[in-house]
């Protein structure tokens, strides 16, 4: 491979071009030099720290609400009627610290009753809603 001298005699040139080279690590270089005082401060953020001697809130005991396919509801085992259960939903909203409804329905039981079941719990004021299910068999 013949050397070019900066001639025109048309052979192969063996010299690299680093302009690009130069370009892109300065404008990386800029980049850095812009970012790397950004990335020094942080957010300072004071934590609350736990305190395990202190006792935890009063445990309150949840609402065990069971929906049966036919629209039967039974509140910890007791058949209730849709109003008795909207009772129940404004006396339970009021306690501080409210209890949990946890719903137990069956996988048969239509939405729609299920949805009315939320609903008057909504209406009530109840906040903490959850639904039990099983693990898979």
């Amino acid at each position: 491979m013949a050397m070019s001298t900066g001639g025109d005699s048309g052979g192969p040139m063996s010299e690299i071009n680093v302009t690009p080279l130069v370009d892109v690590m300065l404008v990386l270089l800029i980049i850095f030099m812009i970012t790397a005082p950004l990335m020094s401060h942080r957010i300072t953020v004071d934590l609350p720290t736990a305190n395990p001697k202190v006792p935890d809130t009063e445990q309150v005991t949840p609402m065990d609400l069971a929906v049966k396919p036919d629209g039967t509801l039974y509140l910890d085992d007791v058949e209730v009627t849709e109003a008795e259960l909207k009772a129940q939903f404004a006396v339970k909203a009021t306690l501080t610290p409210q209890p949990e409804l946890q719903i137990r329905a069956d996988k048969t039981t239509e939405y729609k009753i299920v949805k009315k079941v939320l609903a008057d719990a909504k209406e009530a004021g109840m906040v903490h809603v959850g639904f039990m299910t099983t693990g898979k068999e």
